[in-house]
């Protein structure tokens, strides 16, 4: 770890209270936590100010297109076993946010950061990280983002050469084509559920073929890489053979897989897979994700489902039919504009559960719900829902922005 004792320039100094003055005004006007006007204000004096702050941080950057937020909660709880951790906890995970998040960590030893897809590059050109962790890569916000071999490629780019001990996903061919560029790399067989985005060779565009739980191209050869850790069933298996168990409180298969990524990630900076998972079971809930809340004199489990991946792995969450089942969705800055991914979610999974559906887009997911063959009622507000849901515990599904208007109506 490099020298902390340096302290920051006036410049940067003055950088971090104007950034902190700025989140302050927005939090009292009840614009959120102001961590993102923050950082831009921050940066905006500084605009070397993200690399001033991490310069004294052992830094692990976490990426993906889902399970960040989570990830990079159980990294930042296993290193903190070795010391203080400095993290964007809240999922603010855009330059703005990360500044932000940093400028509170001066007496920190690690600092875990979440950055959105987009910005990995750049980030980690920033902030010379130790350990770089790729989970996945598949479509998502596709009036924002960009395609997701473009986006394989722009990391694939970002990425070669670095010094970092990247972490990654072999089960994802997009992720390990990205990942290949880099010299030293860590593979870990967490899975993929969702494979819609990958059965095209990212290296040749041939189709890839895949038995069982291996992955090859037929035309160029390239193929799944051996891993040196793996999820198995309720263990993680580590390079040595051994299985340590995985004892969450967060539920399903896609949060052992992150804290199998999690436990590789901390190997890399000497925390034991025995320590890492113990520390990792103390996380109840993420930003909300997984709660279960009382509202209304129900109650109601809070589920967030970003995109179609991410709703494949909620549907094996919840709690089998009669269950019922509230769905959300927004189509904002924040969520992406385009709602076509719809159409790509498989809602028959729902067969059988009570349905309420509203959100901004009500409409259009009540299209997709009718074409399923799917009974459900459209509600104009969560109590209206809440109230039609049939007697039990409710599990509420919805996309970003429909989520945090569910956690602020319930008080959470």
């Amino acid at each position: 770890m490099t020298d902390n004792s340096e302290p920051l320039s006036p410049r940067a100094k003055l950088a971090v209270t104007a950034g902190r003055a700025a989140a302050a005004v927005s939090r009292a006007a009840g614009r959120g936590s102001g961590s993102v006007i923050g950082g831009r204000v921050a940066l905006k004096l500084d605009p070397d100010l993200l690399a001033r702050l991490a310069r004294h941080l052992d830094v692990v950057l976490v990426s993906a297109t889902n399970g960040k937020t989570t990830t990079t909660r159980l990294i930042a709880e296993a290193l903190r076993a070795s010391g203080p951790v400095v993290s964007n906890a809240l999922g603010a995970n855009m330059p703005a946010g990360i500044t932000s998040a940093l400028a509170g960590g001066s007496d920190a030893r690690y600092g875990v950061i979440e950055v959105d897809e987009k910005y990995l590059a750049g980030v980690a050109g920033d902030v010379t990280p130790k350990a770089i962790a790729l989970l996945n890569l598949s479509r998502d916000q596709l009036d924002r983002a960009a395609e997701t071999r473009m986006l394989a490629e722009r990391w694939r780019e970002g990425l070669s050469g670095t010094k970092a001990t990247v972490v990654a996903n072999c089960d994802d061919p997009l992720v390990v084509w990205a990942a290949s560029s880099s010299p030293n790399v860590v593979w870990v067989a967490a899975g993929q559920e969702w494979k819609d985005d990958a059965w095209s060779c990212p290296s040749c565009g041939g189709v890839l073929q895949r038995p069982g739980d291996d992955w090859m191209c037929g035309d160029c050869g390239f193929r799944r890489p051996v891993p040196t850790w793996a999820l198995n069933g309720d263990h993680v298996l580590d390079p040595h053979g051994s299985a340590w168990p995985i004892r969450l409180q967060l539920p399903g298969r896609a949060n052992r897989a992150n804290a199998t990524t999690s436990a590789a990630v901390a190997a890399t900076f000497g925390v034991p897979p025995q320590v890492a998972l113990e520390r990792m079971y103390q996380v109840q809930a993420v930003a909300g994700r997984y709660d279960v809340v009382t509202f209304e004199g129900r109650e109601l489990r809070l589920l967030l489902a970003k995109n179609p991946a991410g709703w494949l792995e909620t549907f094996s969450l919840i709690d089998p039919p009669p269950t019922p089942v509230i769905l959300s969705v927004n189509a904002r800055g924040a969520d992406g504009t385009d709602t076509s991914w719809l159409w790509d979610v498989d809602y028959t999974r729902l067969a059988g559960h009570p349905i309420c559906v509203i959100g901004d887009r009500r409409l259009d997911l009540a299209v997709r719900l009718e074409v399923a063959g799917l009974d459900f009622r459209v509600c104009d507000t969560l109590d209206e829902a809440v109230r039609l849901c049939p007697p039990g515990r409710i599990e509420t599904i919805a996309n970003y922005t429909a989520f945090q208007d569910l956690r602020r109506r319930v008080g959470n």
